[in-house]
């Protein structure tokens, strides 16, 4: 009977989240808006606050949603992105997940980036420092900058011409996604700079620059990570 009672309730919170999210796309919520509470949603889909809760994890796992601990719930997207092949999502504890993908990321990252400066067209070079403009204007605004971060370094991937690199962009989307969502932003400062010293040294043909800027990047993010861990 528990067994039964667990599959009926995550079954009620799928559909709960088919329903938000019909409901996040009909609204005249925009992105970077916050949701009602817990308790005004509760009411509006007839379900207790544990399903909301659970429906919001949902969407937040799939980059719709993010969780501020004590600000809210509030959008980011208005389109499911498509990652997570490896359902890392559903891993509890975010700050280990989080620890392990940067080690991961910083394996990948930079590799990724020194083929990018070999391989990168001047369309892709572009594109990237169009991202960079959008990103930088956005954190000037103080505005969600998630969807962006990720086609940063989606782009970057795609860069490299590998096409064993492309089936590995869901997994550092993922990363980025998991990542953004428990530091809650805390490295602007070097997420420009970094960011920029990237771009600029794959558009100079610069693969020793390319592979140290991403790098450094990757370790920035990593020693953050660290201290987060250290004061939970």
């Amino acid at each position: 009977m528990k067994e039964f009672s667990k599959i009926k309730k995550k079954l009620l919170a799928e559909q709960v989240e088919e329903d938000l999210y019909k409901y996040i796309l009909k609204s005249e919520l925009s992105i970077g808006d916050k949701l009602p509470n817990e308790f005004e949603l509760a009411e509006k889909f007839g379900v207790g606050r544990s399903t909301i809760r659970e429906a919001v994890k949902l969407l937040e796992s799939q980059g719709v949603l993010e969780v501020r601990r004590g600000s809210g719930t509030y959008i980011v997207s208005k389109s499911y992105i498509e990652v997570d092949p490896l359902g890392l999502g559903a891993i509890e504890d975010k700050m280990a997940l989080a620890m392990d993908l940067a080690d991961l990321r910083i394996l990948l990252e930079p590799g990724i980036a020194e083929i990018a400066a070999i391989n990168a067209t001047e369309k892709d070079i572009k594109e990237l420092y169009e991202l960079c403009d959008i990103i930088e204007e956005k954190i000037s605004k103080d505005e969600n900058y998630v969807e962006e971060d990720i086609k940063f370094h989606t782009y970057v991937a795609k860069a490299s011409k590998n096409m064993v690199v492309e089936q590995l962009i869901p997994i550092i989307d993922t990363a980025v996604m998991i990542f953004v969502n428990v530091t809650h932003k805390k490295l602007i400062k070097e997420t420009i700079m970094t960011h920029r010293a990237v771009v600029n040294a794959i558009s100079e043909r610069d693969i020793v620059g390319a592979k140290t800027a991403m790098m450094m990047h990757m370790t920035y993010n990593r020693n953050l990570i660290k201290e987060i861990k250290k004061e939970k």
